[in-house]
This record gives structure tokens, C-alpha cells and sequence, in this order.
């Protein structure tokens, strides 16, 4: 068996910077790691959540990393202890929302917004599932 330390997605993003930026703003990460030409690793303030993002086309890397991350189908997800809460902060600070506030029956709270690599962050609270 191989025991694992740690779990991260690394993600291929155009501009880290702007990445960085965001994420620091909006959801507190702290920068562990940065080369403006090649890779951005960020971590969580208080739960050691780990992102990391890589720029393309990098003469080292294999040809599949080469395109920017396909944003389609990709989401990721962040829980929260109050989902309404971080979904008025997130009004504050005018973010780009791909899905507004909602209730989902299945037991979640949620709403998602957009980062500046197109990717999609789903904000989440989890709540009794509502019995019909």
C-alpha cells in the first residue's frame, strides 16, 4: 500500500497571479509557493486545504499539460459552516457567481461562483435532506 501525506489537485491556469490574488482575497489561502512562470501553491489558513495551479506550456512538462485546465465539468468545493453568510460576503466583494443561493433537497445549501481561470468554486453547506 502507499500511504499518502497529502491530497491536492494542480490545476493548469493562465494567469497565476490573478489567481493568487483571488484566492488569497476571497477565501484567506496563504501562498506557499509562487513563480509567476510556473507554478502557485496555496494552502488554507486554518484546515490545511492544498491548491495548486501550473502555468501551460512549459518546455518540461508533458504535452497534455500544454492547455489552460478545461473548466467544463470541473468544480471545486469549499463547505462552509453557513453557506447564506459566505454567499453575502461573496455579494460584497462583487463576485463572478455561476450559480446563485439555493436549496437543494437532497441536504446542501450552496452557490457557486467563478474564479479568474474560469474555474468554478461550489460554496457548500450541508443540511438535513428535506423528507417528502
Amino acid at each position: 500500500m502507499i500511504e499518502i501525506d497529502a491530497m491536492f489537485p494542480v490545476m493548469v491556469a493562465g494567469n497565476l497571479e490573478a489567481v493568487k490574488q483571488y484566492y488569497e482575497a476571497v477565501f484567506g489561502f496563504k501562498t506557499v509557493f509562487y513563480d509567476a512562470n510556473f507554478y502557485l501553491h496555496i494552502i488554507s489558513a486554518n484546515n490545511n486545504i492544498q491548491l495548486g495551479f501550473l502555468v501551460p506550456n512549459l518546455a518540461s512538462q508533458p504535452e497534455f499539460l500544454h492547455l489552460i485546465m478545461a473548466t467544463d465539468g470541473f468544480v471545486i468545493s469549499f463547505e462552509v459552516k453557513d453557506a447564506a453568510l459566505a454567499y453575502s460576503e461573496a455579494q460584497k466583494m462583487d463576485l463572478n457567481f455561476a450559480l446563485p443561493l439555493k436549496q437543494e433537497e437532497w441536504g446542501q445549501i450552496h452557490f457557486m461562483v467563478e474564479d479568474p481561470a474560469g474555474l468554478r468554486i461550489d460554496v457548500v453547506q450541508h443540511l438535513e435532506p428535506i423528507i417528502n
